[in-house]
């Protein structure tokens, strides 16, 4: 995990929702920010002792960089970091990493269809800043479970790019997978939300016809649970750059292992779904089980480390 870290300070407190927090961090010495692009998040060390971090989308504008500002669901079946979050005020430091970003509006398209479900509005929103800005062709769909669990309304409800939609509305209002509309090859897909949301959005959109690679995700939760990511026989992972060899059991992950030997790799959520652990495999056969890269991105040879294994005997990697 990158060990370089920013000081901010909360500068602004609010309660979007019942159970939606947004916080303002400034810069305790009120300089810029480093700049970041629509899509990103930043890693919160919410509780530095116990080691725990976690992922947050940036949902200000880009162009702001004065202030990051972050909006945390609070879970139910929260790990502690969400809650920790919540009983943030206004003067308290909190660390963060610098932007890191997966989650980008693709530059080669000119139109961009956002569909967000619930929280999943936050990289979204970013987008929809950045595309107002660049006046560019999109629409977007909000949907949530009512109006009282939308965050974000005074800003999107009269936006005329933007359709909301709520469960517990008249039928006409609801979300219809129609919206997606035919294959384009100009048009770009967003979508981030619940699992089931995602999976319906993603299913809908590629029973309409519209390639994977049009489809642009991002995940809050790992789509299976993490402990399936290291079930398997054990393999060997070498390294290109020593040709130390390491041998991964069943029950660890290549990351597990790597950080063991003290070998410098990169990583964050350990979930299979941020990105940040990919690294190149130069030779063998992966056994992929995240649920970040693209099937392209995989036939490159992108791997990630926290959560895929190997259906070969050896596993080089590009470290």
């Amino acid at each position: 995990m990158s060990t370089e870290w920013l000081d901010t300070v909360v500068d602004d407190r609010r309660d979007a929702t019942g159970r939606i927090v947004v916080l303002d961090l400034v810069s305790p010495g009120d300089a810029e920010l480093p700049e970041f692009a629509a899509g990103a998040h930043v890693d919160v060390l919410v509780d530095g002792a116990a080691g725990l971090v976690r992922q947050y989308s940036l949902c200000g504008p880009p162009h702001d960089r004065s202030r990051y500002r972050l909006a945390v669901l609070a879970e139910t079946a929260s790990r502690g970091g969400s809650l920790a979050m919540h009983r943030l005020r206004k003067g308290d430091r909190l660390r963060i990493s610098p932007p890191r970003n997966r989650f980008g509006v693709a530059a080669e398209a000119r139109r961009h269809l956002l569909l967000a479900g619930g929280i999943g509005v936050t990289p979204l929103l970013a987008m929809a800043h950045a595309l107002d800005a660049g006046s560019a062709e999109y629409e977007f769909h909000y949907c949530a479970r009512s109006r009282a669990e939308a965050a974000f309304l005074d800003e999107l409800e009269h936006h005329p790019r933007v359709r909301l939609h709520v469960d517990d509305g008249p039928a006409e209002q609801r979300f219809d997978p129609a919206a997606i509309g035919r294959p384009d090859p100009g048009t770009a897909i967003y979508v981030c939300g619940p699992a089931g949301f995602m999976d319906f959005v993603i299913s809908s959109a590629r029973t309409a016809g519209w390639p994977a690679e049009a489809i642009h995700k991002e995940r809050f939760a790992p789509v299976d649970d993490v402990a399936a990511h290291t079930v398997g026989g054990a393999f060997t992972v070498r390294l290109a750059s020593t040709g130390a060899e390491y041998e991964v059991a069943g029950g660890e992950s290549v990351l597990d292992v790597l950080l063991a030997h003290d070998v410098d790799a990169p990583y964050s959520c350990q979930q299979g779904i941020c990105g940040e652990c990919v690294v190149r495999v130069l030779a063998g056969e992966p056994d992929h089980r995240d649920d970040v890269l693209t099937d392209r991105e995989r036939a490159d040879g992108l791997f990630t480390t926290c959560s895929s294994r190997a259906l070969s005997p050896i596993l080089e990697l590009d470290l």
